[in-house]
């Protein structure tokens, strides 16, 4: 059965003769509908994306894409040129939305046709220039080097992960660091100079405040700006939990990880294990990282790091102790 969710176009959508088990029309925040679909069962959805409040901010069609199955979602996209460029569309593609169009003989085709990733690939730009102020920042830093960091599964550790690498590569390595979240405040908490929280609209004015620093560190959160960064890693705590919770809400969620790199964090997983992993998640493991004590400096890192080219290979440093009342 399907569902669909109109606004603008709902009397183009009125012409569909398919079986229909929800109709909603209206204008919805991206998080209404995540809350309104993620447990409702359906085979395909048929968003018009003007029904989604600023729609135009693509962060927001991350949101769903994230909670719900992208692959189940026809996208009836507005037909202006900023939403039919190959640059948007690349974007969107990268999000799992393989399935878009602009009228209700493409919906229709879709829903009997329904594309794969290699029906869109050709639409990806993956080398082209980039298009927004956003797009331009990370190739406006000097010589930093922007890592990005997000939370695949639930609370998977990249706010502490960004601290250590911070201590690690300042200490061992003397790199000016500096760290940045975005959207949230937890950084406080670390009493550390140098890391610092920023909104969205604000980050590429902070970014290019600390052009000087060697390396940049940014816990991405919930925004969709991974391409300012030069790599991303992407977190996974491959507990049997942790991995039930996101295929569930999505059981998509790791093949949309194909090509990215993947940190199993806090990962108790022997190399067989990994490959047992990595046999049955159909992707590729780009670094397996043990639980790591926070108040001791840890050459675990050095080997994350040699692979992202921050630090040369052999590359080490003294370990130091530190007590229990230290961030106090």
């Amino acid at each position: 059965m399907n569902v669909i969710v109109a606004n603008q176009q709902r009397e183009v959508l009125s012409g569909l003769d398919i079986d229909i088990i929800k109709n909603v029309t209206g204008e919805y925040d991206a998080d209404e509908l995540v809350s309104m679909f993620r447990n409702f069962f359906f085979g395909r959805m048929i968003l018009d994306v003007t029904a989604i409040k600023e729609y135009q901010n693509i962060a927001n069609l991350q949101k769903i894409a994230t909670n719900l199955d992208a692959e189940k979602i026809i996208l009836l996209l507005p037909n202006i040129p900023e939403m039919s460029s190959s640059s948007y569309l690349s974007k969107i593609i990268s999000m799992g939305y393989y399935n878009f169009t602009t009228n209700l003989d493409g919906v229709k085709y879709l829903l009997d046709h329904p594309n794969s990733y290699k029906d869109v690939a050709h639409i990806q730009q993956l080398n082209e220039m980039p298009d927004t102020p956003m797009d331009r920042v990370s190739s406006s830093v000097g010589d930093s080097y922007v890592l990005g960091i997000k939370n695949v599964t639930e609370q998977a550790g990249s706010t502490t992960l960004i601290y250590m690498l911070k201590k690690e590569l300042e200490h061992t390595f003397s790199m000016q660091v500096t760290a940045m979240e975005i959207g949230k405040n937890d950084f406080g908490y670390f009493n550390e100079k140098n890391m610092i929280s920023v909104t969205k609209d604000n980050f590429a004015v902070e970014l290019l405040k600390h052009k000087e620093s060697d390396v940049i560190l940014v816990d991405l959160n919930d925004s969709n700006i991974d391409e300012t960064c030069h790599s991303v890693l992407y977190l996974v705590e491959p507990t049997t939990i942790k991995l039930n919770k996101l295929l569930r809400r999505s059981r998509m969620a790791l093949e949309k990880l194909k090509g990215k790199k993947i940190v199993l964090n806090k990962s108790l997983l022997t190399n067989s294990d990994v490959m047992d992993f990595e046999y049955e998640a159909h992707v590729k493991v780009f670094f397996n990282m043990p639980p790591v004590n926070e108040r001791n400096r840890n050459n675990v890192f050095h080997g994350l790091l040699a692979k992202l080219g921050i630090i040369d290979k052999g590359s080490g440093g003294k370990e130091e102790k530190s007590g229990f009342f230290k961030f106090f």
